[in-house]
């Protein structure tokens, strides 16, 4: 007898992380329920920064015009001196976008705006959070978790077949499978406010004591509201006023000026800066994604990047286990993501240790354009390769040509929810065409055209090779059509097999 499940997947927590995944399940078609304990959406501006990476991931979600508009680009920053001179600079170092990387400017979106995005995308989509439901408890066996929750109409029991806690760094989901969150506590504790006030221009990021870790304060526009964002080291103990009031005496006496006047507050925090990462993401059908699995310092602007490529590392690998790809293909969830937010933790703490030190300039390093997963078990190569595109690395854009004559980018091929195969100087015919891959091929009869060789730059293949591309534009592949077994093999463990045939 066939067991019954409400849904195949329950969400937790209607974050950035929750967001990506329901929109990833939503997109192919996979029935989910998603909950948040709050009885609204989140109101902050916590998560500011949006990487070149994350712009890539929002493009293929259908949101990043919506997500540009919304926001804007980060102003320089001016840092004053004692007697009210000042100097501006740049906050990021500049680069030029290129046709491989065509996001290289990190964009100014407060998080509740790019979280109301997210939520209108999910909505076309057909699906929206549940506010004001909390998971309470759950259980798990073979088949699936049990999971009890309270809502607005009272309790419930639901039978999912995967539970994914989203649910920030208190995780109730990491604590009731009692992993541990190690780390440490970076001795810096600080305020975050949105505020508006008066005194100061929206031109520039307005910085004053860089590097006193006792005066140090920060006032930035946030792009796409009238609103500034507060910012500064406060003492380690004690209460702190975040009133209106109070904010506008923590500038005066930090600034030295009396016209800078907080004149409303509409959300602030205190809080400890931490640096910790989860022993583990999985246990057996449970799974943790964001802060729930590692907590960063804001510096940098890598924390809300990073939980949303961790969704979107997640969302196809678990569409795929339900519609028969094999379980061990979740398993390469925790092998990928877990080194790259280990990574990312040392970034952020090394960029803190030099805000201390009045140093803010941001280079490549942030764009988390050079994430991948070379060493993973989805990376395959046959023969292997030296140097170039490597399996595992994120796969580059290219401006190219239909057959028609007709400007397309690699990266519009790549949209939606399905693998893409692409050859060069290959026979269409040698990969037989199956749902859920898209194949396209360069050379005679080809139906692309590498008109001015940024394909061929990018990629750097040899007549004959085939790479296939993930659903999260990754290299998945890089074969020579000498190798087609092991290219059949690989598309059969992530569950792209023939139409018609079996999966046994």
């Amino acid at each position: 007898m066939t067991e019954r499940f409400s849904a195949d997947v329950l969400i937790c927590g209607a974050g950035p992380a929750g967001l990506t995944l329901a929109i990833e399940l939503a997109r192919r078609n996979i029935p989910f329920r998603f909950i948040e304990k709050l009885d609204e959406p989140f109101r902050g501006s916590r998560g500011k920064g949006i990487q070149p990476r994350t712009q890539e991931v929002f493009e293929d979600l259908g949101i990043l015009d919506r997500v540009v508009a919304a926001g804007g680009v980060y102003p320089k920053q001016r840092e004053y001196r004692a007697d009210g001179s000042f100097t501006d600079s740049d906050v990021v170092e500049h680069e030029e976008p290129t046709p491989a990387e065509p996001y290289h400017l990190p964009l100014m979106v407060p998080q509740f705006l790019t979280e109301a995005v997210m939520r209108e995308r999910l909505l076309e989509l057909g699906h929206q959070a549940e506010f004001g439901c909390a998971l309470t408890g759950f259980e798990q066996d073979a088949e699936g978790v049990t999971a009890c929750l309270r809502g607005q109409h009272g309790e419930e029991a639901v039978r999912v077949r995967w539970l994914v806690g989203a649910d920030g760094g208190r995780s109730f989901v990491r604590q009731a499978l009692e992993i541990g969150f190690p780390g440490k506590t970076l001795g810096v504790r600080a305020i975050v406010a949105d505020v508006e006030l008066t005194g100061l221009g929206r031109d520039a990021w307005h910085r004053f004591a860089e590097g006193d870790m006792e005066r140090q304060i920060s006032l930035c526009p946030l792009a796409g509201t009238n609103l500034f964002q507060l910012q500064g080291p406060i003492p380690s103990e004690g209460a702190v006023d975040l009133s209106a009031e109070g904010l506008t005496g923590l500038v005066a006496e930090r600034t030295g000026r009396d016209d800078i006047r907080v004149q409303s507050v509409s959300w602030a925090s205190a809080f400890q800066m931490n640096a910790r990462l989860a022993d583990r993401y999985r246990v057996g059908r449970v799974f943790l994604v964001g802060d729930a699995a590692h907590i960063h310092p804001p510096t940098g602007g890598q924390g809300l990047n990073t939980s949303v490529q961790d969704a979107y590392n997640l969302g196809w690998k678990l569409a795929a286990v339900v519609g028969g790809a094999p379980d061990t293909l979740l398993d390469s969830y925790e092998e990928e993501r877990r080194p790259i937010a280990a990574a990312m933790l040392g970034l952020a703490t090394k960029l803190l240790d030099a805000t201390k030190r009045g140093e803010r300039r941001r280079g490549r390093e942030v764009h988390q354009l050079d994430i991948g997963y070379p060493e993973s078990s989805l990376a395959l190569e046959q023969p292997q390769r030296s140097n170039g595109l490597l399996a595992g690395d994120r796969a580059p854009d290219a401006p190219v040509r239909g057959a028609a004559g007709q400007p397309i980018r690699l990266f519009h091929l790549f949209l939606g929810a399905h693998w893409t195969l692409l050859g060069n100087e290959t026979v269409r015919g040698l990969v037989p065409p199956r749902p859920g891959l898209h194949i396209h091929t360069f050379g005679l009869r080809g139906d692309l055209k590498d008109a001015d060789g940024h394909f061929r730059n990018a990629y750097a293949l040899a007549a004959g090779d085939w790479v296939l591309i993930r659903p999260d534009g990754y290299v998945g592949a890089i074969v020579s059509s000498k190798e087609g077994p092991a290219l059949e093999t690989y598309l059969r463990s992530v569950g792209l097999d023939r139409a018609g045939a079996s999966s046994s």
